[in-house]
Parts: structure tokens; C-alpha cells; sequence
């Protein structure tokens, strides 16, 4: 019956995930033709993120280590187990930002408009998409633009859900462009709505996030590349041992 309830709420959060979208697209839509509107867009689709999941009460929880100075570039790096993460790092970011995502997210329903506009898709399988994914990156960290990386780059398998290994990329683009990284723990999304809650659905609940403190790469190089990578996954897996 448990099962049946949680199966039920993740329909009603489909439904509200795409009839929120449905009243929100005209303001995306003219937001996303000019990039000189593409900082209202992100205000817009922190708004339908919270509207979105509020409907079905699902709500967020933002811990900060420090206050943040939104007035600086970052690259945000959160673990990811969850869709519900997108929407907190929508609503987090009070700065303009792009996400860092895989191609398929370019042709999806809800998520191409944003992918063919304000964030970055990449074919990681593909050298020179990658290269070109990162170097567009690298100019919008250069213009005053911060980037959400889920540095696990997918939401693994296995549940319940364990810290996977690191992607590069991130931490070279920090060190590169002498960007902090915000480490982002993600500590219960997961058991609100696992990956997209088809296999477990999910339920109303808060989703509590914890903000590590920003890490200056201002003097590290890219031979610390690796050292930099161990540092924030070893911030996080102490953060998500100790919250369960």
C-alpha cells in the first residue's frame, strides 16, 4: 500500500513538473531569445523549481558552513541522487548560472529550451564536443556566469545511493580560471525521490542540502588538479556519512 501511495505521488509531481512548465513557458520562452534576459530566466525557473515540488509538498532545506557572497563567480558542485536536485540548485544560486549536462537533455521536453539557451549540453563520449562544452564553459566563468557541475556527472545505479567517483572537468575549470568551488552535499534528496522516482516514486518531505564552504584555487595549478578533486569528494563523503 506504502509502495502504491509513493507511486501515486510521483504522478501528481509529473503532472505538476508539467503544468507548472505549461504556465511558466511563454515567460521562458521570451526570455530565452535575448541573452540579455537569460538573468530572469534563471530567476523564473527558480521560481517554477519551487512551485513545481511545493505543490506536491516537497519543499528545500539550504545549511550554510558560511554565507555566501553571491556577488562572485562560483562552480557549484553538488552530489546528485535525485531530479529534486536541479530544482535546489535552481532555487540555491542567486547569481546568474549555467548548468554543465549531458546532450540528451538538449532534446528533452522540459529541459531543451534551457539547453539550447542558458546551459551547456556535452557529449562526453565525443572529444571535441567536450572541448567545445569546456570552452564555452570557460567564457561564461570569464564573463561573471557560475556553472552547476554534478562532478559524479549521472546518478548511479545503485541505491541506496553512494558517493561515486569524481569527474576532472570541474576542477580543472576551477583551477584554469582561478574560480572557487562550492562543494553542495545533497543528504536525504534521495529518500523524497530517488533518480526519477519511477522505480520508487516519492513523497512530500523537506530535502536538506548542506553548503560547504567555497575553496580558493586562486593559487593552485592544473598539477593540482587531482589533489583539489580528493579534497571536495572527501568533504562531501565525510558530510553524507555523518547525516545518515
Amino acid at each position: 500500500m506504502k509502495m502504491i501511495l509513493k507511486k501515486v505521488h510521483r504522478f501528481l509531481y509529473v503532472i505538476s513538473v508539467a503544468l507548472s512548465y505549461f504556465l511558466f513557458w511563454p515567460f521562458f520562452y521570451y526570455c530565452s531569445k535575448n541573452p540579455s534576459r537569460y538573468h530572469t530566466l534563471n530567476k523564473l525557473r527558480g521560481a517554477w523549481g519551487f512551485i513545481s515540488s511545493a505543490m506536491v509538498g516537497i519543499f528545500y532545506k539550504f545549511q550554510y558552513e558560511q554565507p555566501i557572497d553571491w556577488s562572485k563567480t562560483y562552480i557549484i558542485c553538488p552530489n546528485h541522487t535525485s531530479n529534486l536536485d536541479i530544482s535546489a540548485m535552481c532555487i540555491l544560486v542567486k547569481n546568474d548560472s549555467s548548468f554543465l549536462g549531458k546532450q540528451e537533455l538538449e532534446e528533452g521536453l522540459v529541459t531543451g529550451l534551457f539547453f539550447r539557451t542558458v546551459d551547456i549540453p556535452v557529449n562526453r563520449e565525443s572529444k571535441m564536443s567536450s572541448f567545445r562544452a569546456f570552452k564555452k564553459a570557460a567564457e561564461k566563468l570569464q564573463n561573471g556566469i557560475s556553472l552547476v557541475i554534478f562532478p559524479e556527472g549521472m546518478i548511479a545505479d545503485n541505491y541506496p545511493p553512494q558517493l561515486g567517483e569524481f569527474k576532472n572537468g570541474p576542477f580543472r575549470l576551477a583551477i584554469e580560471n582561478k574560480i572557487p568551488i562550492i562543494p553542495v552535499s545533497s543528504l536525504n534528496t534521495w529518500k523524497i525521490l530517488w533518480d526519477t522516482g519511477t522505480q520508487y516514486g516519492s513523497r512530500p518531505g523537506i530535502c536538506n542540502f548542506y553548503i560547504h564552504t567555497p575553496i580558493d584555487t586562486s593559487n593552485l595549478t592544473i598539477a593540482d588538479a587531482d589533489t583539489l578533486r580528493h579534497k571536495v569528494y572527501a568533504i562531501m563523503r565525510d558530510k553524507l556519512e555523518h547525516s545518515n
